[in-house]
């Protein structure tokens, strides 16, 4: 079963409607207890930083959030969600993040005359097929962003997929251990998208099958 956190800084319908195309039974939830019981969670999440992290610890989801990655829950983060797992954001100002990825998420720098900020539109990925991932899906792929901003990681390890922008190779999917986040939105993202879901719910989370449900 896969949890998807609704905590309210992300339209989620889409990425339910995207596990219920692939078949994949899902619960949504804003609830705490919900989060800690999770057999594998997702974090969806738009908008800035501060709001983010604010939004998870007025509906005091921070500590099952981490209680849940230290035993070994798996976990994606999608794009703000991405974000959040870091362990700070120089996003207007200075903001703690949740800390499961060492790094900072520092602001896109555009150098070229093609290259705006925010970045929104389809962008070709560079992938590191060693991450479960994207196991199967080759060493490129095409997948749909909105962002200003993204996750520096502190050990190049984490990283699992790039683009380039500005004079940069810049992180837009990390790994490690059992957290894992994309910059990208893979609901939104058509085959590509869906076969990195497909990749978190049947390789990476426990086995599924339970119909679709919703926790308020």
């Amino acid at each position: 079963m896969i949890t998807i956190i609704d905590s309210g800084i992300a339209n989620i319908g889409s990425v339910v409607a995207a596990y219920r195309r692939l078949g994949v039974a899902t619960t949504t939830t804003t609830e705490p207890k919900t989060v800690a019981t999770a057999s594998a969670l997702v974090l969806p999440g738009v908008g800035a930083f501060a709001d983010g992290m604010e939004s998870l610890r007025q509906k005091d989801l921070v500590q099952p959030i981490l209680d849940a990655a230290a035993a070994g829950v798996p976990i994606l983060g999608i794009c703000l969600g991405m974000q959040l797992l870091a362990e700070v954001s120089e996003e207007f100002g200075e903001h703690p993040g949740l800390g499961l990825i060492p790094g900072r998420v520092i602001p896109l720098q555009a150098a070229q005359a093609s290259e705006r900020v925010p970045n929104i539109g389809w962008c070709d990925v560079t992938l590191n097929l060693q991450s479960p991932l994207f196991q199967g899906m080759g060493t490129s792929q095409t997948f749909y962003f909105v962002h200003s901003y993204y996750l520096n990681c502190s050990d190049s390890r984490h990283v699992v997929a790039t683009i380039p922008f500005g004079e940069a190779m810049v992180t837009v999917a990390v790994a490690h251990r059992n957290i894992f986040g994309v910059q990208f939105h893979p609901e939104k993202s058509q085959d590509a998208g869906l076969q990195l879901l497909n990749q978190f719910a049947h390789t990476i989370a426990p086995p599924l099958g339970v119909p679709d449900t919703a926790v308020a």
